[in-house]
């Protein structure tokens, strides 16, 4: 027989937040471990539907670790994670997929074994409303020319490229993405730049880390600056222009 406090946990597991139509993550007091390493110390933030937004900040701030933490894929993690307005602070990672999700490593995960179209269709739908083969296809005319290539002859732009559109083909409409534009050529990361902007317009919901500041700045609606595992500061993008010099502080430009 279950005893009062299982059913307090299971009613907290399942239980649905009514929150804002356009609210699709909102973070409380977050706090997230690897081993005895505390990590991320009470982070609060939300991204609504069809927004651009970016966790900035120094190598170390913790900035990989708040979208792994987002995915329950940090070793312990505390606080409240709200998705589509669910609480998936207690939900395994495939669980917390099917809301919506998809996370973009910085590591990209190509299969070697794979081509690119192998790759496109290897990872399950989490949602009817994907975008088609043709659409990636259309948004990326280098994956169409390399389709039957296998995934070690890609170069370090193709595989980004892959990665993206993997995600995008399994309807996931909240994009984690992490440093996507790291090591690729100018061409590239204006081409991604472009797909980013696409997607927004169709009201996919974006939480990007990033270093190049300069592809983030124009195609962002807010910025979270992070240090030492903290959210220190929240830059709207109409207040670039009276905080650029602080946000050179935190970012060591």
């Amino acid at each position: 027989m279950n005893s009062p406090q299982t059913h307090s946990n299971e009613a907290l597991t399942n239980k649905t937040y009514i929150s804002s139509h356009r609210e699709k993550i909102r973070i409380n007091n977050l706090h997230a471990f690897y081993g005895e390493s505390h990590i991320l110390h009470g982070i609060d933030m939300t991204v609504n539907q069809g927004e651009l937004v970016t966790l900035l900040g120094r190598n170390g701030s913790g900035r990989s670790t708040t979208l792994k933490a987002i995915m329950n894929m940090v070793g312990e993690r505390s606080g409240q994670i709200v998705i589509n307005g669910h609480e998936t602070i207690q939900m395994p990672a495939h669980k917390i997929a099917h809301l919506g999700l998809g996370f973009c490593p910085e590591e990209r995960g190509i299969f070697s074994n794979l081509n690119v179209e192998e790759n496109l269709m290897l990872p399950p739908n989490v949602r009817s409303d994907g975008v088609s083969l043709d659409e990636i296809y259309d948004m990326f005319p280098n994956l169409y020319e390399r389709r039957t290539s296998q995934g070690t002859r890609l170069s370090g732009g193709e595989q980004q490229m892959l990665a993206l559109a993997r995600i995008l083909r399994t309807g996931a409409n909240i994009l984690l993405l992490d440093e996507i534009t790291e090591g690729l050529a100018p061409v590239i990361v204006q081409k991604l730049g472009e797909v980013l902007s696409q997607l927004k317009e169709r009201g996919l919901t974006i939480l990007l880390v990033e270093q190049n500041f300069r592809f983030a700045a124009p195609i962002a609606d807010r910025h979270y600056v992070m240090e030492h595992g903290h959210i220190v500061e929240e830059v709207h993008a109409n207040e670039l222009a009276t905080k650029t010099e602080l946000l050179n502080t935190y970012l060591g430009v």
